[in-house]
């Protein structure tokens, strides 16, 4: 089963506290970039694998789509998101996502934000949202970059003259990694960037867009402390699709 951190009262409540918690997609900075590779959302049947507090969600409804499910492990996260969300056409459910099943072709897009890098059966998840498209589907998310998840201690660090470099290690060492954030003992599972594209094509789907995202210019002067992503960029984002 995945790890449950997001119920632990410590996580959640520093989670809670993060910008793309409070303010939702507009805060999430590789947002435009995800949205960019979305096809039009109306009469779709959406699938939200991840769905935190159901931001995604409400923001593909009032796109159009015509049914949005969002699966989430966390009870915490899911109170919220029913809380917020005034819609029947949009529904929740608690579900481990390593074992979650999806009706053959009863979805025209799946979307995941920032979810995969906890999943250790990958390649079974990816077959399940393969089959679970009708033809044409896309499928589009987002992972922590393999460079973010690689490292036994991730973190920058800084020399004598204060130039901040990111430690590299493991790279190619694929499987989990024990870190504290926002809480102790967080399991996430590194995989190269090679995996999660043969992961993709293994399970039959065709690769479409590939973005090893960072801020650019116009973000960083607007948000100076973004600048350090250059060097390292943070999230992993994908977009494909099964044929047919």
């Amino acid at each position: 089963m995945t790890q449950n951190i997001y119920d632990d009262s410590g996580f959640f409540e520093g989670y809670s506290q993060l910008p793309r918690s409070v303010h939702g997609l507009a805060a999430a900075p590789e947002w435009p970039s995800l949205r960019a590779q979305l096809p039009e959302l109306k009469g779709l049947r959406v699938l939200d694998l991840g769905c935190g507090f159901g931001w995604f969600c409400r923001w593909a409804r009032e796109q159009g789509a015509a049914s949005v499910h969002g699966v989430d492990v966390s009870e915490r996260m899911l109170e919220r998101a029913r809380a917020e969300t005034a819609d029947p056409a949009v529904t929740y459910e608690r579900a481990d996502l390593e074992s979650f099943t999806i009706a053959p072709g009863s979805i025209d897009l799946a979307y995941s934000s920032l979810a995969f890098h906890y999943i250790r059966d990958l390649a079974g998840l990816f077959a399940r949202i393969h089959a679970g498209l009708a033809p044409g589907g896309r499928f589009v998310f987002s992972v922590e970059h393999p460079l973010f998840t690689a490292p036994s201690r991730p973190g920058w660090v800084a020399d004598k003259d204060g130039k901040r470099t990111w430690p590299l290690d493991g790279y190619l060492d694929e499987g989990p990694r024990v870190t504290d954030w926002l809480a102790p003992g967080v399991v996430k599972q590194h995989r190269t960037v090679a995996t999660y594209l043969s992961l993709l094509t293994q399970a039959g789907f065709t690769l479409g867009w590939i973005d090893e995202w960072g801020p650019d210019t116009a973000q960083i002067a607007e948000r100076p402390d973004w600048a350090a992503e250059r060097d390292r960029p943070p999230f992993l984002l994908i977009a494909c699709r099964r044929g047919g």
